[in-house]
């Protein structure tokens, strides 16, 4: 890992620039030795970008990772609404038409089979169910750059959320299947990274919601960035900055900080 490093360029030409920046922050030779990448987008519910991961985006780096590995690449998500599965959202979204284009798998993580982790330093999670698969693939996460009205910012630790099966983490009769994490949000998200944090991050960062994950204004001027590192911590660091929102006033990233990776100081480095 590149402690505090980020790589960024524009997000237009989209290809083109999608594959300087990939090669550049090193993704293929970090999935050299790996048999299975999964890919993990943002696909909260059914609505469409900045809120979601863009389906062009994960069909472009699908693209790319076909070109450079034989690993098998799935893209897994376990959706928040408890309205939908997540196939439901994969297929609103254009996720299962391409899947089936590319010849890659769709995994609802909210259903895969878990496993049991404790770790006794983690105060809000002392034991976490994960879905298996996480821990035995190369863990890539495709977040988009959003604020969060609870959290102050979803990126790429906090869609970890989506590896959370429902089965020990929905509470009462809410509408979305994760609500356990709405108490201590901030130390829940750290925890739960602790126990998996994302192998490689690529952030679209080309529109923004600057007020909301949900609804609310997205950034004027749109931010038109393409943002990844293998330093999860640098990342949301450098994507709450993007936002106007300083990383020591978000909880989960000031605690990993010095522990999963580094908020500052960043480098920075341009591609295009």
């Amino acid at each position: 890992m590149n402690l505090g490093t980020v790589y960024t360029c524009g997000n237009v030409p989209l290809r083109k620039n999608l594959e300087r920046l990939l090669d550049a922050s090193g993704l293929g030779e970090q999935v050299q030795a790996t048999e299975t990448v999964l890919i993990k987008p943002n696909l909260v519910n059914v609505l469409p970008p900045p809120i979601t991961t863009p389906v062009e985006l994960i069909a472009h780096l699908i693209d790319y990772l076909q070109a450079i590995t034989a690993a098998e690449i799935i893209i897994g998500e376990g959706t928040a609404s408890a309205r939908h599965d997540t196939f439901h959202v994969f297929t609103e979204l254009g996720y299962t038409k391409m899947a089936a284009e590319k010849g890659v798998r769709l995994l609802d993580l909210n259903d895969e089979e878990t496993v049991c982790r404790r770790r006794k330093e983690c105060l809000r999670w002392p034991e976490m169910h994960l879905p298996k698969i996480v821990y035995e693939s190369f863990l890539l996460s495709v977040p988009v750059l959003k604020a969060h009205t609870l959290a102050g910012v979803t990126l790429s630790l906090k869609n970890m959320m989506g590896l959370a099966p429902p089965a020990h983490y929905q509470q009462g009769k809410s509408s979305w299947k994760k609500t356990a994490f709405h108490r201590k949000i901030g130390q829940a998200v750290a925890d739960l990274n602790r126990y998996r944090r994302p192998d490689f991050t690529l952030l679209d960062a080309g529109v923004g919601m600057v007020e909301s994950h949900l609804r609310g204004a997205t950034c004027e001027p749109p931010v038109g960035l393409l943002i990844t590192g293998s330093d999860p911590v640098a990342v949301d660091s450098h994507g709450a900055g993007l936002l106007g929102k300083n990383w020591r006033n978000i909880e989960y990233i000031r605690e990993l900080d010095g522990e999963l990776g580094q908020a500052a100081p960043l480098t920075i480095i341009r591609t295009d």
